[in-house]
Parts: structure tokens; C-alpha cells; sequence
């Protein structure tokens, strides 16, 4: 009987295995020391030769080089991948164990590397011997020797200027700062580097955090002659033309950066640290990107252009396009409140949870994990970006639940429960949700977002009729928004099971979010009418949109002399009631006053509008206004737990202190908290007071 003929896939799996055995052997025998240690610093080499070997060999098998159907065969791929990439860490590991440092070594092992490109690149069959002579000479003589050996190593194109301060986190890695210089010893795929630095010590540093040593050393080149300058040139150079030719060097931001001034490696650096250096080191699962949505509120947030993907914009009034009136904001003659109109979408919504969503790995601290949302109709934002911050419990990592239930008022942060108003007529609009998390590396201190998948629910059918109000599974992709079939860790096994039990159990696995469409009472449709035509935000908060509307209405509508006047109006709450859009605490904080307020008011007074705009105004102002003017409440930061902290401490406070004044004098607002000697205020600014109707509706 012939022998059964094996795949690609499981020779490389025997590999791999043989290469797992003699690294087992290689550890023990290290440990125990049995042999010479350059004997095991060979077999390592070697071993990390070998498992490179079969790594790009893994990479470049599919399954149409099997000769046989084999099921799983992508999850299979990609776990003798994750193995080969143990096997390599576990080598670097020991490399490092067995590679005795000092002056002697590195020259010794440089030289070696130098003599093989010398092989390579120009044919030199005396290159070996030369180095050969190098390596005798600096270990059997002085300083003298390898003062001689300085020069050519500073031209060496091995030599690297480290561009940004790096520090070890793990057993191996090298601590650099900016400027420093290094000898490369080793270049690996996986993106950490072996280096060694002036003073002998050695480690591992990511490529991305260095620069080939073009002009290290300037006092060195006073001793060299214009000759030797332009071999070094022209030995730099022809190097930059190897590497871009390597398999090692596949980084598209890494190679450009080594042709571009220091502003553009400044740039690209800042834009691959939370992806290149962080994937690495394992701490990023397959399918995370930098976030896209985040990138428009923080990133650009500065520039008139971004400001418009905020809330604190959309609840703004709006210029016709003849610039003479409103397209948003009108009154009703027979009732004098702000009229009604309908857009083409209105919806409710919830948030319930999402399943299966990868955690970050080791070395990385996660500060939040939430979804960022808008309306989207496949190529671009229509509506302002809300947040809505998730919950989990640390015995199940991968769920993310909505909504929880707290003693008080749920957080708006926290609230899951929104609703969508926006007037497109796009066809495929619908609700972008962008699963994300906030981090700090434990190392550095450095923060990050990253988005761990996006999900799209298109409010409208095949037919253009709006979907029905039920719960939706929408599954999540990796990625960005504008890229296709790109999957998330857990979801990167999507092949075709054999079974019908094996398609149960992949179905599970995936990543979903789970999304609600629920229809709204009647009373919350009045209110939901009167907000502005685009906006996106918590249920729990329409109530106190919509007294800012008649308020608004109020001042531009009623109260101006003409509708052509633009004059600065006295209002301080139209001035700074958008800015609490954009602090979810400071809104929290004006919904626990309200509520208070509202348990003193009779059935008559809750239903009389011109009470209401009364009271709410001296509410806000003996509250909310107070606290955005204060020294003591700290600015607000995303998803900084002492800066969260702090202004949570000082809003309670305040709260208090308010609860307490109007108990002793029955009134809901006063202001008698503006003199109290207790409370410091910030410098008076006249913004404080004025609405510029020009600057927010342009």
C-alpha cells in the first residue's frame, strides 16, 4: 500500500515541531550549561534561521496548494504562525542569554555580518580574511587596536541614530534615548532589532524607532579625507538600496522615513507607535486600527472644518442659504413655541451589547472601552459623533453590556438609549457604530485609541421602506469603515466549516453587536420635533435640548429688534449650554439640578412653558454656570480616570451645596452662590455673557 502523500500545511507543522524539540533541547542544556556556550549561541542562531525560514514559508502557503480539503484551514495557518512567532521570542530570549557583551564581541559579530555583505554585494573573497584579522586584533590588543577599528564602524551603514526615547518594558529589551547611537547585530522580520549601544549593553529596540547613522560622530570626520567621505556615501547609500529591496524592510512609513526630513519621520512615528510598535508586541489583536472617528473629534478638533462632527455644532441654529434667515428654527404664530418639522429619518434606538470583541494583550492598559457613532451613508459623516462608554466584568472580557443599572440618574455617558435625527436623502444611510478602546502603555505613559471593529445598520430595506422596529445582530469587521472584508481576531477564521454543528459553533464566535430599533411615545416625538434637523444623542437628555431650543427661539426670533440685526446678544446660557455637549459630567450635573428642581413644581408649573424657561434659567446659572467658571474643576480630558476623578468630586459638591441653599430658602436658584466666600471664580471673560449669532451659524 503507497504512503498517503502529506500538504504543504503539515510538513510545515512537522517543522515546526522539530524546530520546538531542539529549542527545548537548546534551553535545557543552557540552563544546565552543558557545553560551550559558543556552541549554544550557534544552535540558536541557527534555530532562529530555521523558524524564519518556516515562517515566510507558512506565510506564502494558501489552500489551494493542499492536495486534499482540509478543514480549518485558515484557523490551522494561523496557529502554527502564532507558534513559529512563540518559538522566535522564546530564541530572542535566549540569544540574549548567551551573546556575552562588551567591546570584543561586538566587533567580533559585527565584523562576521560585514564580511557576509561583503560576500554579497561585491564579490570580495578577501573580505572574510580581512575581518578575520580585524577580530584578532581588537581581542589579543589595547585600546591602540580598537581605536583603529572606530572608523570604518562609524561609516558602517549597521550604525543607527535612535529617533525617539524608548524604554524597556520586557527581559531583553534596550532602554534608548533620542539621539543615541547604536550597532545593529541582528535584523529580525518581526520588527525588534538586536543593538548595541556605546557602552556595551545589548537588547532588543523596535526599527521603527531608528534612522540609518547617515551623520553620527561629526568629530570623527575631521580625521578622514574627502575619499573617504565619499566611500562612506556611497556605502550608505548602496545599503538604503538593500534594505529597500529586503523582505525585512516591508514597513512602507519606515522605509520613506529614512528619505525624509526630521518633521516627516516626526509625523510618521507619531502615526505608527500605536500600531507598528504595539502589534509587535502582541498587544494588538488582527483587525485594530487607529480609530477613524476619533481621529476627526481630537486629531483636527482644532480646525473650523472638524468642529462640525461635534454636538456642541449641530444644536446650534442654522443659515438659510440666503444667509437672511433660519432653515431650522421657526415659531408657530398661533402658539408662539418653536414649530415642529419632520426630517426624513427619526429613530430610536439601544444599545444592548457586543460579544466576542478582542481584548488588547499584555503591556497595555485599557482606560475605556465605548462605541463611537453617526449617521453614515458609506462614504462620509453626516451627523455629529456620539460616545457611548461600555461596562464589563473582568471574568468576561470579550462581552460589552449598555446601559447598566446605577443607584441615581444612568450617566449620559453610560446610556445606551438614543436617538437619530437627520434630513438626507441618501439611500444607504444609515448608523456607523465603531467598537473602540482608549489605552496607556504601562512602559511610556503613552494614550492611544484604537478602534476594535465597525459595524453599519442601513436604516432602510432594499425597497427604500425604514426597517422594522426589532433587535439586530450586526456583525462586527475589522478595519476602517472604507475597508472591505478585513476581519477582527476572533472572527479571522471565516472559511467554510465542513459541518452544520461547526457553522453553529463559527457563528458563535463571531464578533456581533447587538442593536435595538424601538419606537418612541408620543410625547417624546413632540420633543424629538422640535431639536434641530441632524442630531444624534441620549434619549435621557431631550428634555433640556429642548428648553435650549425655545430658549434659542426666544432670543433670535422674538427678542431681536429685526431679522436682519446681528448684534452680540446678552445670554449667557445660549453662550456656554453647547459647550456641555461635549462634557457629559457637566450635563449629568444640570439633569440631577433639573430633577431636583422639578420635584418642587406642581402639575400646572411643569405644564406652564414660560415657567419652565424660567426656572430652568436659574437653575443652569446657579449651577452648571457656576462650575464652568471655577478654578477648582479641572479641564476636561477623555477618558482620564484622576482628571474623572476630581471634577466628579467637585461637581458633587457644588450639587450639594446647591440642594442645601435651596432647602433653607425654598427658592430653586438663586444668586447667592456667585458671593459666597466659600467659591472662587475664574477672571470674568465678556464671552461669558455673549451669543455671537454670526460666529456659531456660519
Amino acid at each position: 500500500m503507497p504512503l498517503k502523500r502529506r500538504g504543504p500545511l503539515q510538513l510545515a507543522q512537522r517543522e515546526v515541531d522539530e524546530i520546538k524539540k531542539q529549542v527545548d533541547s537548546l534551553e535545557k542544556d543552557a540552563q544546565s550549561q552543558a557545553g560551550s556556550t559558543e556552541e549554544a549561541f550557534r544552535r540558536c542562531q541557527k534555530l532562529q534561521m530555521s523558524a524564519e525560514e518556516t515562517l515566510r514559508t507558512l506565510k506564502k502557503l494558501s489552500k489551494a496548494d493542499e492536495l486534499a480539503p482540509v478543514g480549518n484551514y485558515d484557523q490551522r495557518k494561523q496557529e502554527e504562525e502564532r507558534r513559529v512567532q512563540n518559538i522566535l521570542e522564546r530564541l530572542k530570549t535566549l540569544s540574549l542569554e548567551l551573546s556575552p557583551p562588551g567591546p570584543s564581541t561586538e566587533a567580533g559579530n559585527v565584523s562576521k555580518e560585514d564580511s557576509e555583505d561583503s560576500a554579497e554585494e561585491d564579490d570580495d573573497e578577501d573580505s572574510n580574511d580581512n575581518e578575520e584579522e580585524h577580530v584578532e586584533n581588537d581581542n589579543n590588543t589595547g585600546s591602540d587596536e580598537r581605536r583603529d577599528l572606530k572608523p570604518p564602524s562609524q561609516s558602517d551603514a549597521r550604525i543607527y541614530m535612535v529617533l525617539s526615547d524608548f524604554k524597556g518594558e520586557q527581559e531583553g529589551d534596550l532602554s534608548v534615548r533620542k539621539g543615541e547611537v547604536l550597532r545593529i547585530i541582528r535584523k529580525t522580520a518581526d520588527g525588534w532589532w538586536l543593538a548595541q549601544n556605546t557602552k556595551g549593553s545589548r537588547g532588543v529596540v523596535p526599527k521603527t524607532f531608528l534612522k540609518i547613522g547617515s551623520s553620527v560622530d561629526d568629530d570623527d570626520d575631521d580625521d578622514d579625507d574627502d575619499s573617504k567621505e565619499d566611500d562612506d556615501e556611497k556605502e550608505e547609500s548602496e545599503e538604503e538600496e538593500d534594505q529597500d529591496s529586503e523582505e525585512l524592510t516591508d514597513d512602507p512609513d519606515k522605509r520613506s522615513a529614512s528619505h525624509s526630513n526630521w518633521s516627516t519621520v516626526k509625523k510618521a512615528l507619531s502615526e505608527i507607535d500605536a500600531t507598528d510598535v504595539l502589534s509587535a508586541m502582541g498587544a494588538i489583536p488582527s483587525g485594530f486600527r487607529p480609530s477613524t472617528l476619533n481621529k476627526l473629534l481630537v486629531e483636527e478638533g482644532h480646525y473650523a472644518a472638524s468642529v462640525t462632527y461635534r454636538g456642541s455644532h449641530y444644536i446650534q441654529p442654522q443659515l438659510s442659504q440666503s444667509q437672511l434667515s433660519f432653515k431650522d428654527l421657526f415659531l408657530d404664530p398661533d402658539t408662539g413655541k418653536v414649530r415642529p418639522r419632520q426630517v426624513n429619518t427619526s429613530v430610536c434606538f439601544s444599545l444592548w451589547s457586543c460579544r466576542m470583541i478582542p481584548t488588547p494583550g499584555v503591556g497595555v492598559q485599557v482606560l475605556s472601552r465605548h462605541v463611537r457613532l453617526c449617521a453614515f451613508d458609506g462614504t462620509q459623516v453626516l451627523s455629529n459623533i456620539h460616545v457611548v462608554r461600555a461596562t464589563y466584568n473582568a471574568k468576561s472580557p470579550k462581552t460589552w453590556s449598555f446601559s447598566p443599572r446605577v443607584t441615581g440618574i444612568l450617566p449620559t455617558l453610560l446610556d445606551g438609549d438614543c436617538f437619530l435625527r437627520c434630513n438626507s436623502t441618501s439611500p444607504d444611510l444609515g448608523i456607523l457604530f465603531e467598537l473602540g478602546v482608549t489605552f496607556i502603555r504601562n512602559s511610556t505613559g503613552e494614550r492611544g485609541d484604537l478602534s476594535c471593529g465597525w459595524a453599519f445598520l442601513k436604516l432602510t430595506d432594499d425597497a427604500g421602506n425604514p426597517l422594522p422596529n426589532r433587535t439586530y445582530e450586526l456583525p462586527v469587521n475589522g478595519g476602517t469603515p472604507y475597508e472591505k472584508d478585513v476581519a477582527v481576531e476572533a472572527s479571522a477564521t471565516r472559511g467554510s466549516p465542513s459541518g452544520v454543528f461547526q457553522q453553529m459553533l463559527q457563528a458563535r464566535r463571531q464578533p456581533k453587536l447587538i442593536v435595538k430599533l424601538k419606537s418612541a411615545n408620543s410625547r417624546t416625538q413632540t420633543q424629538l420635533s422640535v431639536l434641530p434637523d441632524t442630531l444624534l444623542h441620549c434619549l435621557n437628555c431631550i428634555h433640556l435640548l429642548v428648553l435650549h431650543r425655545h430658549l434659542l427661539a426666544d432670543a433670535l426670533l422674538m427678542d431681536r429688534p429685526t431679522m436682519q440685526n446681528a448684534d452680540l446678544i446678552c445670554s449667557p446660557i445660549l453662550s456656554t449650554f453647547p459647550v456641555l455637549l461635549d462634557q457629559p459630567d457637566l450635563l449629568d450635573a444640570l439633569r440631577s439640578a433639573w430633577l431636583d428642581a422639578e420635584t418642587n413644581m406642581n402639575r400646572a408649573q411643569k405644564r406652564d412653558l414660560s415657567y419652565l424657561k424660567l426656572e430652568f434659567v436659574k437653575v443652569y446659572m446657579s449651577s452648571v454656570y457656576f462650575l464652568l467658571h471655577s478654578p477648582s474643576l479641572p479641564c476636561y480630558r477623555w477618558a482620564d480616570p484622576l482628571s474623572e476623578e476630581q471634577r466628579a468630586r467637585v461637581i458633587y459638591a457644588m450639587l450639594e451645596t446647591l440642594k442645601n441653599q435651596r432647602n433653607n430658602t425654598g427658592q430653586s436658584g438663586g444668586p447667592d452662590v456667585f458671593v459666597d466666600g466659600a467659591h472662587t471664580h475664574l477672571a470674568f471673560d465678556v464671552t461669558e455673557l455673549t451669543f455671537d449669532l454670526l460666529r456659531v451659524a456660519w
